[in-house]
């Protein structure tokens, strides 16, 4: 059976035992001394675990494999640590958290606390509101919160949020430069009141207010998708895709089946919110973008020299694996592939990470022309594996080998990815071919599928000839975006990317 690399779902890896059950054995340094044990076993997991697979191990001194030739010396360092995370990072080649985002090397490499829970948001499935924001400064001094996705049936659609919404203050507290962290930080509350407004010459009136309590999501990822008829003559389909999931490959299959029966001649794919996922879903869909791409290679997947035996090539694919969401293949399908595409269109941000990036990368030796629309992408070129702490060193280990008395695990970047043409230089995002900050428009935000939504509209004017020229109100020319993110959110999920192999 073909071994599928998939830049998301929880890993089936090794790594090293490290149960409270186990004796630990008095190291001894080589001169007859046992004077120095280790206090916590985890910590031996997470060195050995970064020394076997992280992909920087070469560069970080601390993971050198002379590290551990003398116990002692090797434990008392371990035993520097009380906390799992400060090990790790230190552990990691220039992680952000340690040196700041200017000077990372490594910026998503993570600690999880709790593999179970994990592995459900590597699914989409996590407790959660359901919304996607946008902050901003507005005159006076003022914030306010754009509402940009609301994820189907969420607690946040349930309760009437949509997107276009624009929220002015949070459980009754009118959000301001000097509030607005603590108050949006009550998000991370299981219950939340959101009030809205609406905004006409500068003044915000009352619409309503909006209470909401979190549940746990299953997000389908695709979200929305529309066939345009006849933009300058042409048919255009039109798919909001937000997280490569495999257990929806074949919703997505289905939308192309769509696109396919109606003929289109453009696609414009809208991967703003996708930060990644799944490998395989990527080739998945790359697959159904261009036929003509035959069974040729996709991606590439490089591992350090330790483990360069699991280097692999990765191919575009005729037939479809239908999975549950515990990954169980429980059918399969042929892939709905468009023979009608010289071109692609892409609405990207800042939040265009991973696996959206590398459907760019692996396409790029193929197609005609990929026209980026909206602002830089992340620039991931590297997925990570879900390290388990198990028995023995073997190979593909998963969940059901972890140690029982704890849920740690780590998903440390092991890999980096190339198209067929050898190419991942876009460390530094991919830039796009029209650029549009649509942050400020925090006013005028359109539905999905809007023939005037600003990034789509952008897009069809494109295909049509057109060239199209945003144009923003006084009252967002006077606005300051914020940086925001949601407490319900864990960034580590947001920048989640890594590899399974499904075992035979």
């Amino acid at each position: 059976m073909k071994k599928f690399f998939l830049l998301f779902l929880g890993l089936t890896f090794l790594v090293f035992s490290c149960s409270d059950d186990d004796p630990v054995i008095d190291p001894g340094n080589g001169n007859g001394s046992n004077n120095v044990t280790l206090n916590d076993p985890v910590n031996d997991f997470i060195w050995r675990g970064l020394n076997s697979w992280y992909n920087w191990q070469e560069d970080s001194a601390n993971l050198a494999d002379s590290k551990d030739d003398n116990q002692n010396d090797y434990y008392t360092f371990l035993n520097g640590y009380n906390d799992y995370r400060d090990l790790m990072y230190n552990l990691c080649y220039r992680h952000i958290s340690v040196v700041g985002a200017a000077n990372a090397v490594d910026r998503y490499s993570w600690f999880i606390d709790d593999y179970e829970e994990q592995n459900n948001a590597f699914q989409g499935i996590r407790t959660r509101f359901g919304f996607t924001a946008n902050a901003v400064e507005i005159e006076g001094g003022f914030v306010v919160v754009s509402i940009l996705l609301v994820e189907q049936g969420s607690p946040a659609e349930m309760a009437g949020l949509k997107r276009g919404d624009i929220v002015n203050a949070i459980n009754g507290t009118v959000m301001n430069t000097g509030n607005f962290s603590s108050v949006y930080g009550q998000l991370g509350d299981e219950t939340a009141t959101l009030s809205t407004v609406t905004e006409e010459d500068g003044v915000l009136t009352p619409v309503e207010d909006i209470t909401m309590t979190k549940a746990v999501v299953a997000a389908n990822p695709v979200h929305y998708f529309k066939i345009f008829n006849d933009i300058g003559g042409k048919k255009v389909g039109y798919l909001l895709y937000n997280q490569f999931s495999d257990s929806y490959n074949d919703e997505l299959n289905a939308v192309f089946a769509d696109f396919k029966a109606a003929g289109i001649d453009e696609l414009v794919l809208d991967l703003r919110f996708n930060s990644g996922g799944s490998g395989l879903a990527t080739t998945y869909l790359g697959s159904m973008i261009y036929a003509q791409a035959g069974t040729g290679i996709m991606y590439e997947t490089k591992f350090n020299s330790k483990h360069s035996q699991y280097n692999s090539e990765d191919r575009f694919q005729d037939v479809l694996q239908i999975q549950n969401t515990q990954l169980e293949v429980i059918g399969e399908e042929p892939v709905n592939r468009l023979n009608t595409l010289n071109r692609l269109y892409v609405l990207t941000t800042g939040s265009t990470a991973s696996a959206s990036e590398l459907v760019i990368n692996g396409l790029l030796p193929y197609m005609n022309s990929i026209k980026l629309i909206g602002t830089t992408t992340s620039g991931k070129n590297v997925g990570s594996l879900t390290l388990y702490d198990t028995p023995e060193i073997r190979d593909y280990l998963g969940e059901e080998y972890a140690n029982p008395s704890h849920k740690y695990a780590m998903q440390p970047i092991c890999i980096q990815v190339f198209n067929k043409d050898g190419q991942s230089d876009y460390i530094n995002g991919f830039e796009p071919d029209i650029e549009i900050d649509d942050s400020l428009n925090w006013n005028e935000v359109l539905p999905f599928g809007d023939r005037n939504e600003t990034l789509l509209k952008a897009a069809l004017d494109d295909i049509e000839g057109i060239s199209s020229k945003r144009e923003l109100t006084k009252f967002q020319l006077n606005s300051k975006k914020l940086d925001v993110r949601s407490p319900e959110d864990d960034q580590e999920v947001l920048n989640f990317d890594h590899l399974i192999y499904p075992r035979n």
